[in-house]
């Protein structure tokens, strides 16, 4: 791959966030992995975990490496939800994210905030903060990706 190439016209952002489920015995989900950005844009938000791919990765393994880089959580088995491409969801350039979501019912995973996550925690869903970029659609698009798995 030629690094050199130029294009004229713009180019778009590409970023991937992870969706985690912690779910009860009877396979209801309870909570969600949220982490507090530690960065702008939206400091001090919560945010579900996220970040940008590297050149030569897949999205699925950026997003299980941005999941474990921001929480400390690792072997949860991630599916594609979708692209979510609102021209104005990230204030730093026109982004288009690649949503994944997961579930769990391990409750002793502890989230531990690192990287950039000021802050890492599971959250009720019945109790979620406001949230950052555009994640309550991707959070809502996974809970019903969820739903209809059960």
């Amino acid at each position: 791959m030629n690094s050199m190439f130029t294009y004229k016209y713009p180019r778009m952002l590409v970023t991937v966030d992870a969706v985690v489920f912690l779910v009860d015995n009877n396979n209801a989900a309870t909570h969600v992995l949220l982490i507090k950005r530690g960065n702008e844009p939206f400091k001090g938000h919560y945010a579900i975990p996220g970040g940008f791919p590297e050149m030569n990765e897949l999205l699925v393994n950026a997003a299980a490496r941005e999941l474990f880089e921001e929480t400390g959580i690792k072997g949860i088995e991630l599916q594609q939800i979708g692209a979510f491409d609102g021209p104005k969801r990230d204030p730093r350039d026109r982004n288009i994210s690649i949503a994944f979501w997961g579930r769990t019912n391990q409750t002793k995973l502890q989230p531990i905030a690192r990287d950039d996550a000021a802050h890492a925690q599971w959250f009720p869903l019945n109790q979620l903060p406001s949230l950052a970029f555009d994640h309550d659609k991707i959070v809502k698009a996974a809970l019903s990706r969820l739903e209809g798995k059960l």
